[in-house]
């Protein structure tokens, strides 16, 4: 029996074009919407909190049959990116295929022709070429350097200035800890401070939000958790800059 589709859902026609290579069949998916929902605050009283507003939808690995596991986290926060842009603006471009990423990386002249096709991942610079070519939207690029009061001080006070102005999620990756990040909040608590993460990296069949809140797909975690010897790059999109709040 189909599972229905709620109204929190929305439904992917892919078209075939993500599908692996080789492959033409036709993929159609069901993407969660707004997977922290319902997510309990973090254990401490909150002294700031500043979280996105609007609606996006949850991608990650395998999402439209093509199995980008060990590669493709950015690619797949890129398009949970794009689907909040789309769903806060009417007529928007559907959140980008990984083809047409990479295509439009290559059409740029940031990657060679060769890298259409590859397996070859991309971090927060190529989100902000991604973003901006699609959509119209700059990005601003925040480099944080190793360390607690860095992370502590430097992202959580730009995240909080972000969301505050601009209310979109944000890219976050780094060189040690290279796993890309989709960041929807940040709570500054008498305990210390905690960063929303939706992760991408989830592979296999379609879960229930609670379920993925359960497994920690997304999670409100301890910025004293991140890997205290890795830096960190934000890419943080400037959309009230275009009118979109």
């Amino acid at each position: 029996m189909d599972k229905k589709v709620e109204a929190s859902d929305e439904r992917i026609d892919w078209g075939g074009s993500g599908a692996e290579e080789g492959k033409t069949a036709h993929q159609i998916q069901t993407l969660l919407k707004n997977i922290h929902s319902g997510l309990p605050n973090p254990p401490s009283d909150p002294v700031k909190c500043s979280q996105i507003r609007g609606d996006y939808l949850y991608f990650h690995y395998g999402c439209d049959g093509c199995d980008d596991r060990g590669w493709g986290c950015g690619y797949r926060t890129i398009q949970t990116m794009a689907s909040w842009l789309c769903l806060s603006r009417n007529q928007c471009k559907p959140a980008p295929s990984l083809p047409e990423i990479q295509q439009a990386l290559v059409t740029m002249g940031d990657k060679p022709g060769s890298f259409s096709g590859s397996r070859e991942w991309i971090g927060t610079f190529e989100a902000s070429l991604v973003l901006d070519y699609f959509y119209d939207i700059p990005c601003k690029l925040v480099h944080v350097r190793g360390g607690g009061i860095e992370l502590e001080k430097v992202a959580v006070e730009e995240l909080h200035q972000h969301f505050e102005k601009h209310g979109s999620p944000v890219m976050m990756g780094g060189d040690r800890d290279n796993s890309s990040k989709g960041i929807l909040g940040v709570w500054t608590g008498d305990k210390g401070s905690y960063l929303l993460i939706v992760d991408p990296h989830y592979y296999g069949c379609e879960l229930e939000r609670m379920e993925l809140q359960k497994r920690g797909w997304v999670a409100w975690k301890r910025v004293s958790s991140l890997d205290q010897s890795s830096f960190y790059n934000l890419c943080m999109p400037q959309t009230a800059a275009k009118g979109i709040k």
